[in-house]
């Protein structure tokens, strides 16, 4: 009798997730036209609601889905079998996926419609099988900013209404991102959509209808050198010589050994050179960038808009009296300036220090270099790499690497 009871807690409702458009006359498969008749419990936004109630029969339930998703989903589980609407193809970055997440165990069918942004590229007679798709809805800026830093030819955006296409237009004018945008808007409702091709200084200043998606076509690809001449920086009061080198800075970039981490801290960052570079080479990792004088804040701005490097977290004060319990956890850390407390800095950084992470730090002179390798090893990790560098009449570099 338990294992009987245990078996019936742990079933889960069967789903049926039809893909709507926003037409006011929903346009169903026979299946889907079955599935609704025979269907008694219903769910989806209130947009879908209001779209499909002409079709649902005659004493079914509705349940709206709202956030919390949590309160939503305790109210399938006491159903067995549930119709949800959904927008477009409920896979495509839909609600379909949310519902494998937390119903692993059921049985789910999709009747699947075209998404928004095939039809705004249908709207336009665009070919669209190269076109790189992103989710800015309820997600972070750092969803889109490796596209736009790879210089992906053709893109395609969801929106919310926190980020809409005014917001988009605005972030790329901001970053030197030279594109096209067509917005889509009320795609499928016979009489509100609008489809408007524009360049980015006219979409930044419109009002755009919801829902709405984005197609950005590229005008012109910036050119993307690999090193970065200092020369080309906004520098600390002029100061030209308090800049990382670029060959010093490759080279400390490679001892960091960013491919495949996933977060970077840049101690000391100055004009933001070394986290700008990361970023134009690594463009998914997260980079947190720390700098004591105030100052610091405007350089690694102008800088990062010069140098199209979106979405780098300046943080200006004291690293040593930081509270760093906000910022990802870093398994890379470059050590640019410490202050004559490297020891300090040091037993702060291993104590965040993700297993398998790596700290770089540039020394300038014998003492610091020595200072640098007593503090690793008496804290109990290695030095695991060591190269030193001379740039011109420059004093030599030693870039070293510790895990």
């Amino acid at each position: 009798m338990l294992n009987f009871l245990d078996q019936e807690e742990m079933s889960e409702p069967k789903f049926h997730i039809i893909g709507i458009s926003d037409s006011r006359i929903p346009s169903l498969s026979s299946e889907a036209e079955d599935v609704v008749r025979n269907g008694r419990f219903f769910s989806g936004g209130k947009r879908h609601r209001e779209l499909i109630k002409s079709h649902l029969p005659e004493g079914s339930e509705w349940i709206d889905v709202t956030v919390p998703l949590a309160r939503v989903f305790d109210l399938y589980r006491d159903k067995e079998e549930i119709v949800v609407f959904a927008s477009g193809d409920p896979l495509f970055f839909g609600y379909a996926a949310t519902l494998k997440r937390e119903f692993p165990e059921s049985d789910i069918k999709v009747y699947p419609a075209f998404n928004s942004l095939q039809m705004l590229a249908h709207r336009m007679l665009l070919p669209y099988q190269d076109m790189v798709n992103v989710s800015l809805t309820g997600r972070p800026w750092s969803n889109l900013d490796p596209v736009l830093i790879g210089g992906a030819p053709l893109i395609g955006i969801l929106t919310d209404r926190h980020k809409t296409p005014a917001e988009i237009a605005r972030r790329l004018i901001e970053y030197n991102f030279d594109y096209e945008m067509t917005v889509g808007e009320n795609l499928g409702n016979e009489d509100k959509e609008r489809v408007t091709t524009l360049a980015l200084s006219e979409a930044a200043c419109r009002e755009w209808d919801n829902p709405n998606c984005v197609i950005l076509r590229l005008q012109h690809k910036a050119r993307q050198p690999f090193g970065l001449p200092e020369s080309d920086f906004y520098h600390l009061d002029g100061r030209e010589k308090m800049i990382t080198k670029m060959p010093v800075r490759l080279l400390t970039l490679a001892m960091l050994e960013l491919d495949g981490r996933s977060s970077l801290w840049d101690v000391g960052f100055c004009t933001g050179s070394v986290s700008i570079e990361a970023r134009r080479h690594y463009p998914s990792i997260n980079i947190t960038s720390f700098e004591i004088r105030e100052e610091g804040r405007e350089l690694m701005t102008r800088n990062s808009r010069k140098f199209s490097a979106p979405s780098i977290t300046a943080v200006t004060g004291d690293f040593l009296e930081l509270d760093l319990t906000g910022y990802p956890a870093p398994d890379a850390v470059f050590i640019g300036g410490h202050g004559g407390r490297i020891d300090e800095m040091l037993q702060r950084v291993f104590d965040l220090l993700l297993p398998g992470g790596v700290v770089v730090f540039n020394s300038v002179s014998a003492s610091s270099c020595e200072a640098f390798r007593n503090s690793v090893e008496r804290l109990g990790h290695k030095i695991t790499e060591t190269h030193t560098l001379t740039i011109d009449t420059h004093n030599p570099i030693t870039i070293m690497q510790a895990r």
